[in-house]
């Protein structure tokens, strides 16, 4: 959208590249036009060519999503030499049309008297002849090759429309889960952050598009109240208002509020009289709330003065019945963490029963939840350990995925924002001895374990509520090493807002720390699901959240973790 833009302002104002348009000469100015017109021409195709060879799903993680900071500085430095070698030609160009236009007012003052001299006459012959072909040349010059070979590179790796959708779509998961409005969103203004990311009158306008091509109306009424704020406030845009109102209106139809569906549409029709829609809508919207007051024997009210905001529509249900208990421990409210419990907490130093690599430095142990018994283990990872792991994870990282409960097939799913890579210990010493260390603290073997899963959340990043366990009971992935017994959760980043893992079951919130660790167990002793283990990673509302998962399976734990007598014991 930003480029879109760009492009329609270079075309409208023709001045955005750097250098104003000559008056003096009329050549020039045809010259100069032809050139930007073939120039925004190559710049379109290049750009349209990015959609057909880019990578999508950049946005589900926040560690590739920086490699593209870099190639926009390197895009940025290249259009500024463009303008530079633009410039250049320009100058030469204006120094031949200054030295041409003093002597054709020489010339055509008295043509006979100035051929009379045989030296003038020879030198137009040689500019007709010569010097003319050589400003051809100079014109024909293509400054703008170096640009788009350029861009032709870095276009693979560009952003798709899935990219810039699955944004949009984060930024209105953030809003649902913090109860952020639109206007604090456009404003920069996050809890505990202020800065000068600042969504225009087109971004939110675009963000109310993109909800309402996928019929999420809710969302479409926030952005699109939002950018019609903001445009009445006088702030510049190429969307017109009447764009604006026409899907507001439309909108806020379908979330049921007629009496302000029919006073937007009327705005709508006030400006744009032969608007192609507004008429018949109006007509509609009025029909269908004059049957409605009918059918209950009310009174017409005039639709609220008050302006559309968070909470002024309910939001609809969705797949998730957990979805606000679950979203406010995400905000830290709602934890069941009172005065009994708390004093059934407790830490410790824990050696592994006595394993010798562990008896020199033991490792620190904090309950973070009496039952299910969850602890966080202290010092795990060193920064050098996880900067190694990151290293040799980024290369691989790829969209994580879900196992499909119906018929167990791996896919990729809207409610797992991430992108992981697997490493293995022969992969580099630090993975074996993080291996290693995972199985001295817990006292479990990693031999039938899966191999360290390491994840990075992209904008929005999270895992709805799910079960590490598997409930299939005949899943061909278990007959080898048995379920998940166990889960290890390395946290490898500090997250400065969201990113939380709660369990909505019984009221839990563990907010990352870097180098720590926490670990639980998913299965009874007697082999059963311990189903209130059902957790979720929050969305990652600022911050880039790095994790490593190591998955510990039943086999070869007979003797660590022997059976219980009880089903729940």
């Amino acid at each position: 959208m930003v480029v879109n833009n760009w492009v329609q302002q270079v075309s409208l104002k023709g001045n955005v590249i750097g250098y104003q348009t000559p008056r003096a000469c009329g050549t020039e100015k045809v010259i100069e036009e032809d050139r930007m017109r073939k120039f925004l021409s190559l710049i379109l195709v290049a750009l349209l060519c990015c959609c057909w060879t880019t990578q999508a799903e950049i946005f589900t993680s926040i560690s590739q999503m920086t490699d593209l900071i870099y190639t926009e500085k390197e895009l940025v430095q290249s259009l500024r030499e463009y303008i530079k070698a633009e410039e250049s030609k320009l100058a030469a160009v204006k120094s031949w049309a200054n030295k041409l236009d003093a002597l054709t007012r020489v010339s055509t003052s008295d043509p006979e008297g100035y051929l009379a001299h045989p030296v003038n006459a020879y030198k137009l012959m040689k500019r007709l002849n010569t010097e003319w072909s050589e400003l051809e040349t100079l014109v024909l010059q293509n400054p703008s090759d170096g640009f788009i070979s350029n861009m032709s590179i870095h276009r693979q790796f560009f952003p798709d429309e899935e990219d810039e959708t699955g944004a949009a779509r984060a930024l209105m998961r953030l809003q649902d889960t913090y109860q952020l409005d639109s206007e604090a969103f456009s404003k920069g203004k996050l809890p505990g952050i202020h800065s000068n990311a600042i969504l225009t009158v087109d971004d939110c306008f675009d963000m109310g598009k993109t909800a309402y091509n996928d019929a999420d109306y809710y969302h479409a009424v926030l952005w699109l109240q939002q950018a019609l704020k903001q445009l009445d406030g006088g702030e510049e845009t190429e969307v017109s208002k009447a764009d604006i109102l026409d899907y507001l209106s439309y909108s806020v139809y379908q979330m049921g509020d007629l009496p302000r569906a029919i006073e937007l549409t009327r705005r709508l029709v006030a400006i744009d009289p032969s608007h192609q829609r507004a008429g018949g809508n109006l007509r509609y919207f009025e029909r269908l709330l004059s049957k409605q007051l009918s059918e209950l024997k009310q009174e017409y009210e005039p639709a609220s003065e008050e302006p559309i905001q968070l909470g002024t529509y309910r939001r609809p249900k969705d797949h998730l019945p957990e979805r606000e208990a679950y979203e406010a421990l995400c905000r830290g409210e709602g934890i069941q963490m009172h005065e009994a419990r708390r004093s059934r907490l407790s830490c410790r130093y824990q050696d592994g029963n006595r394993n010798p690599r562990l008896l020199l430095r033991p490792i620190k142990e904090e309950d973070e939840w009496d039952s299910p018994h969850i602890v966080r283990y202290l010092d795990v990872l060193s920064h050098m350990e996880i900067e190694k792991i990151k290293e040799l994870a980024k290369p691989r990282l790829a969209r994580a995925t879900v196992r499909d409960p119906k018929t167990g097939v791996l896919t990729t799913a809207n409610y797992r924002v991430s992108k992981s890579a697997w490493l293995e210990g022969e992969d580099d010493p630090v993975i074996d001895r993080v291996n290693q260390r995972i199985q001295d603290i817990t006292g479990l073997t990693v031999d039938t374990a899966e191999l360290l899963q390491v994840a990075n959340y992209g904008v929005g990043g999270q895992y709805e509520p799910h079960y590490d366990f598997s409930r299939r009971p005949f899943d061909s992935n278990l007959k080898s090493d048995g379920n998940r017994l166990a889960t290890f959760l390395n946290y490898m980043s500090d997250v400065e807002a969201g990113g939380a893992t709660v369990f909505p079951d019984f009221g839990a919130a563990i907010w990352p720390r870097k180098g720590t660790a926490v670990f639980w167990y998913n299965l009874f002793k007697s082999g059963e699901g311990d189903y209130r283990t059902r957790h979720a990673a929050c969305p990652v509302l600022v911050g880039s959240k790095w994790v490593s998962n190591k998955w510990i399976h039943e086999r070869g734990q007979e003797f660590r973790r022997p059976c219980g007598l009880t089903e729940v014991d």
